[in-house]
């Protein structure tokens, strides 16, 4: 998500005076209806790395208007701090670029989720993602993507390109256990748009430390504004 964090300092300078540390309510008031191409940018970055979901992106920047962005910024702060009441989650609000529509990314740590190589879900893991699945639920005009990571550890008897392949198959059975898991729990599979594994791309942290190599075993979840919230929004009857 490196691309992403650019995107969200060069608000942050841009529109210095606004301030960055507003609510994401008073941002979508502020930035209203321009800049519809910067929100598909960074959108398609979080529904998925193709270029599927960047068109996807741009067709939902493209089609939220100012005062939809209020509405959506309201709904998706009352989502963030949902999702921040469940045990295990790191959750972090994301605005777009023009600060009028937001996501929600949830991290799970993979030491908390799975075991070493592994991609069974621990006990622990299933009572953060039954909380996880009920915000879900309660959030169903909410589309989900879900990414799978990594370290760049290597793999025993193997070289770095075939242990870099190993990681991305564990990556993406991780952020799979998770979706089965959820949809196991009452969450519509429609809901969740994309699964992906990484494996050790978009590192958050420095890998050369066991405490970076940790933070970057992980999986993410995103609830992003489906078209169903943003048609609310524009004809305002959000919710």
């Amino acid at each position: 998500m490196k691309n992403l964090k650019v995107s969200v300092l060069g608000l942050c300078s841009m529109f210095l005076l606004a301030g960055c540390g507003m609510s994401n309510t008073a941002k979508g008031g502020i930035f209203g209806g321009a800049g519809g191409a910067a929100l598909g940018g960074i959108l398609g970055q979080v529904i998925g790395h193709n270029t599927k979901s960047t068109a996807i992106g741009a067709a939902i920047g493209t089609a939220v208007g100012a005062t939809a962005g209020v509405l959506i910024g309201k709904k998706m702060d009352k989502a963030k701090a949902a999702a921040a009441a469940v045990e295990n989650a790191k959750v972090e609000g994301i605005t777009d670029a023009n600060g009028q529509t937001m996501a929600v990314k949830v991290t799970f740590d993979s030491g908390i989720l799975f075991p070493s190589s592994s991609a069974t879900l621990q006990a622990a893991a299933k009572n953060s993602l039954t909380e996880f699945a009920n915000v879900l639920k309660q959030n169903n005009d909410a589309d989900v993507a879900i990414k799978g990571y990594t370290d760049n550890q290597g793999w025993k008897n193997s070289t770095a390109a075939q242990s870099a392949q190993k990681n991305e198959a564990l990556s993406l059975q991780r952020a799979q256990s998770v979706q089965k898991y959820l949809n196991g729990q009452g969450v519509s599979s429609s809901q969740i748009k994309s699964v992906e594994g990484l494996g050790e791309s978009d590192p958050v942290a420095d890998n050369s430390t066991a405490a970076g190599r940790q933070q970057n075993r992980r999986v993410e979840v995103y609830l992003f504004p489906s078209q169903a919230m943003i048609d609310a929004a524009n004809n305002g009857t959000l919710q």
